[in-house]
């Protein structure tokens, strides 16, 4: 299961070009996977999101890039954080994720959402639906994708999805642990308690408590045992050998991005939404979150500067230090 999980949200590095984009998402992997990170995943979108970038910065498809990265890895469990489920055809993700799997000897994880960047879906033709619609179908796809996952045959004639006697051959070598990312309280929660091994929280660390306490809620109800489920929380992180290194590389990251990181309101708002500073001063920060609350670890992003290789390895290395 996931504790210490390392995110790759963005694609488009200074310096770097086309032909050498994947070498570098590689050495992160792989620099990841030596420094303590038990899951290496990677975003799942077609546009970058308006905080990282602007839409026409360069992403690499999901899945593609999770198998080439099983290549150049050995022991760090591969998923997305998290899959769009409106992106794929349910039946199809099961395979996908299957054969990642194979590949990977046993790594694969299945990360998943009910999808939310309207702008993608309008581009690229996926239908958007409405809220209640995107969790209708993740709750359908669920419904095929588990089974399908257990080497089992399902079928389902759904409102939205519709499989007969689905076949999945090869099984996936191992059980597939499944994650689902969000921290709707009525909904999401509800769904990693009746389905997920996993969840992955996006809120802030004053809202956590009421979170946790709705996920019980409904493990209650479904006669789920809470314990059973691994949740982590979700933050950014700029990390460097020095706090002064790590200032440097957030200034030019937002700088880039139309922000000035200097401003005291701006700075203020950065603060709250990045963990930035050196080895003890990163560590101090999320540690106090993991004893103030009960989570059980973090997937964390680099997206200032995770392409510089080292601070990711510095950031393994602090989280195993404070996650058991």
């Amino acid at each position: 299961m996931t504790k210490i999980g390392y995110q790759i949200p963005n694609f488009t590095y200074p310096g770097i070009a086309t032909p050498d984009l994947f070498a570098n998402v590689a050495a992160q992997a792989a620099a990841a996977d030596r420094s303590g990170f038990d899951t290496v995943m990677l975003m799942d979108h077609f546009y970058q999101l308006p905080m990282i970038g602007p839409p026409d910065n360069e992403m690499l498809e999901c899945y593609s890039t999770l198998s080439a990265l099983a290549q150049h890895t050995t022991g760090c469990r591969l998923g997305a954080l998290v899959t769009g489920n409106t992106y794929r055809n349910p039946a199809m993700l099961a395979k996908t994720v299957t054969t990642l799997d194979i590949v990977s000897g046993g790594r694969a994880q299945l990360g998943i959402g009910a999808g939310w960047f309207e702008d993608e879906h309008i581009a690229f033709g996926y239908e958007f639906g409405t809220f209640s619609q995107r969790f209708e179908k993740l709750e359908e796809a669920l419904q095929i994708i588990l089974p399908m996952l257990r080497g089992e045959r399902p079928s389902l004639d759904g409102t939205h999805y519709t499989v007969v006697d689905a076949i999945n051959s090869p099984a996936p070598i191992g059980a597939v642990p499944i994650m689902i990312g969000g921290s709707g309280e009525k909904k999401t929660l509800r769904m990693v308690a009746q389905y997920a091994d996993e969840s992955n929280m996006t809120c802030g660390p004053d809202e956590i408590d009421r979170k946790l306490d709705a996920l019980a809620a409904h493990c209650e109800r479904l006669g789920r045992d809470r314990s059973e489920i691994t949740v982590t929380m979700q933050r950014n992180v700029c990390v460097a050998a020095t706090h002064a290194e790590a200032e440097e590389q957030a200034r030019v990251f937002f700088a880039d991005r139309g922000m000035d990181f200097d401003d005291p309101a701006t700075r203020e708002l950065l603060s709250s939404l990045v963990v930035i500073g050196d080895a003890d001063e990163v560590g101090e920060q999320l540690a106090s979150v993991v004893d103030a609350h009960a989570i059980d670890g973090f997937t964390c992003n680099l997206p200032a500067n995770g392409h510089h290789i080292e601070p990711v390895e510095i950031l393994g290395q602090t989280l195993a230090k404070i996650i058991d």
